[in-house]
């Protein structure tokens, strides 16, 4: 029997100030905004094991945060249409198919060590992200009391935040081995034993992939078996025809300065999230974080891991700690929103990543990681 945390009507568009409990429904959007963060969080594990596991070059292994944002960029526009005639419900249940589906497809790509494959399971994750993405938002708003609909947006945000950190949690947990191989390592060795050690490599995706894409799918049956609302179709004062849309829109100059602003954030973003784990590693191979590390080794005997970590599961720690202090920024940024001009606090951040990105460039060792870090 379905839980039905609406009115009885159900109606799309129904007044999320009548009373209903929201509250089973709300806690099943912000499932999304955790998922789809740990989807973009493990691509970092990815291009650095891969790299060992496929005997691919650093180049090669980037072309994992390609695929992934090609699926976002093509199913962005179509997920929005879909949306738009058949509903989110249905919009957001096509997109944790695909998601499952691409995180299954896993298996079989780690069986027949096939980059290709792997690229294809990671374009159909991203495809139905776009799908959680587009709808995520809408929802939040209307479950619940419309004045109350921005802190309801923060809230469900912070989950994303916790999300991100888990990747390379997981990534130094399970992907990880606890013996660090480089391809040169691999290549001195005799082909047969090298060949173990690279089908072993492939085969730690398997099963985190696989429970994740579990998850997905019960989140998946739980949003079937749940009425949710659908938000309010325009009134007919404010519907247009669309005959100006994006023509209008090019002649908003903020908006095309802030969509400029967010592709290069995103791309900047995606490389240091992919490469921090190369980056600690080439820059600062004997130099560690002692937090990072104590992290590392409470996170370890929690799951009852190795505490003894190799190079590269020290790194993948570095990396988690590091988007805890991206999470705690995120807060930190929305209370200061509240006393500053939000242009004025973008400005101040950007040239201090500039800043800090330039250190990085000229120095080495722990003095370049953690300023990318920060």
């Amino acid at each position: 029997m379905a839980h039905n945390p609406l009115p009885s009507s159900g109606k799309p568009g129904a007044n999320p100030g009548d009373g209903a409990n929201y509250g089973f429904a709300m806690a099943l959007v912000t499932s999304l905004f955790f998922l789809w963060g740990l989807a973009n969080s493990l691509n970092g594990t990815l291009i650095k094991h891969f790299q060992t596991a496929l005997n691919l070059n650093r180049g090669q292994a980037g072309f994992v945060d390609s695929a992934f944002y090609i699926g976002y960029f093509l199913m962005a526009v179509p997920a929005g249409l879909f949306m738009a005639k058949s509903g989110f419900k249905k919009g957001i249940l096509a997109g944790l198919i695909l998601y499952a589906l691409g995180g299954i497809l896993f298996y079989p790509a780690a069986e027949m060590r096939s980059y290709g494959f792997f690229l294809f399971a990671l374009f159909t994750i991203a495809c139905g992200l776009a799908f959680l993405e587009t709808a995520a938002n809408p929802y939040v708003t209307i479950l619940g009391d419309p004045a109350k609909a921005a802190n309801r947006i923060n809230f469900a945000q912070s989950f994303n935040g916790l999300s991100i950190i888990m990747g390379p949690l997981i990534g130094g947990l399970f992907i990880f081995s606890d013996k660090a191989y480089t391809n040169e390592d691999l290549a001195a060795m005799p082909f047969a034993e090298a060949e173990a050690i690279r089908i072993h490599e492939a085969q730690s995706v398997q099963t985190p992939y696989l429970i994740i894409a579990g998850a997905v799918i019960l989140v998946a049956l739980l949003f079937a078996l749940t009425k949710m609302p659908e938000p309010a179709a325009e009134s007919e004062a404010g519907e247009t025809d669309g005959s100006e849309g994006i023509g209008a829109l090019l002649k908003k100059s903020h908006l095309v300065l802030g969509v400029l602003a967010q592709f290069f954030y995103v791309g900047a973003q995606a490389a240091l999230w992919g490469y921090f784990v190369d980056y600690k590693m080439l820059l600062s191979p004997d130099q560690d974080l002692g937090v990072a590390i104590g992290f590392g080794k409470l996170m370890a005997a929690l799951t009852g891991g190795n505490p003894e970590m190799s190079p590269v599961q020290i790194a993948s720690f570095h990396a988690s700690f590091a988007l805890i202090i991206f999470m705690i920024g995120r807060f930190v940024g929305t209370a200061l929103m509240n006393k500053y001009r939000s242009q004025d606090l973008l400005a101040v951040y950007a040239l201090a990543c500039a800043v800090l990105l330039g250190v990085g460039m000229v120095t080495e060792g722990l003095t370049a990681v953690l300023s990318i870090m920060a």
